[in-house]
């Protein structure tokens, strides 16, 4: 497998700034350009074999930008736990566009966001005032909608920012899988590679957070131990949530949905519990009237390492 670069683009934020990482796929020089955002607890490297293919079908004549999303991976951890939420992180996003425009100008975007990334997704795509470098072409939902399950948000909120400690890279997988076979069918490989990127040896784990290099990058700490490669303060904000202010919430991802020009595309697993069948469907009827293309054996969320999940996304984009 041919290896992404990292990069990094400086972001505001109340506390001073912070940087957000991002892994960039394909040639730096083209004008089309695929941002990718993952979910909440996971990181950009999610993205490696949906970027590998994307390259592919355009014929390397793509940039495919997958950020660590702050907090995340190689991104700054924030030092006020209540900055994480989707106002910051649409912020960022829009700092990293404006940095890969100035590169190289855009020329066409296209979006898509897992989950947390399809709610940053609204806001990009949804509000039309933001200084966005190029509108976006074509927006693709991952399981997720304007209306989210409150049962699927208990489920993850029981886990999120529990921490953990592993001894090797295997039994992190391990413990990973035993929380997310909602993921659907994967291989042992494929679920490894999925984990490796997730976890960070503790010898490399600086005070703040950060690491110094990414598993796989230095064979002296195969051993571990290993820790969870995010800031578990980002559980703090969705703790928060209350019945009233997810109400609230989804009210304004609707506004944002239904304001929504860009194709767009809903892929939901069949068997998801935080993007319903219903809220899936009203995105089909209203706002941009986005197709819907389900995953039977899936629930939370596609990962896009089935061939027949990254078909649908290179189909739909390069139609």
């Amino acid at each position: 497998m041919t290896e992404p670069t990292l990069h990094y683009v400086a972001c505001d934020d109340a506390q001073g700034g912070h940087r957000m990482a991002y892994w960039q796929w394909g040639d730096a020089r083209s004008a089309r350009v695929v941002i990718c955002v993952h979910g909440l607890t996971r990181q950009g490297r999610d993205f490696d074999v949906l970027a590998q293919a994307l390259v592919a079908r355009a014929a390397g004549n793509v940039r495919v930008v997958c950020p660590d999303v702050a907090g995340r991976g190689r991104s700054d951890w924030l030092r006020d736990p209540a900055l994480y939420q989707v106002p910051v992180y649409a912020a960022d996003m829009l700092a990293l566009v404006a940095q890969l425009h100035r590169e190289q100008p855009i020329g066409m975007l296209d979006y898509l966001g897992t989950s947390m990334g399809g709610l940053i997704g609204f806001v990009l795509a949804g509000h039309k005032q933001l200084p966005l470098a190029r509108p976006i072409r074509r927006f693709i939902v991952n399981d997720v909608g304007p209306t989210i399950e409150a049962a699927a948000l208990q489920r993850i909120g029981a886990y999120v920012g529990q921490g953990g400690r592993y001894d090797s890279l295997q039994s992190a997988a391990d413990a990973m899988w035993a929380i997310s076979t909602s993921f659907g069918p994967h291989t042992p490989d494929q679920w490894l590679s999925l984990s490796q990127h997730m976890v960070v040896p503790a010898s490399q784990r600086t005070a703040d957070g950060a690491a110094k290099v990414e598993p796989g990058e230095s064979q002296n700490d195969a051993a571990g131990p290993w820790l969870l490669h995010y800031d578990p303060a980002i559980a703090v904000a969705l703790r928060a949530i209350t019945p009233e202010a997810a109400a609230q919430g989804g009210a304004v991802m609707w506004s944002l949905y239904d304001a929504i020009d860009a194709r767009t595309l809903v892929t939901r697993g069949a068997e998801s519990d935080l993007l319903s069948r219903e809220t899936a469907l009203a995105m089909t009827q209203r706002g941009p009237r986005a197709a819907l293309i389900e995953f039977e054996g899936v629930g939370h969320a596609p990962t896009f390492v089935d061939p027949g999940q990254v078909g649908a996304v290179t189909n739909f984009l390069f139609d």
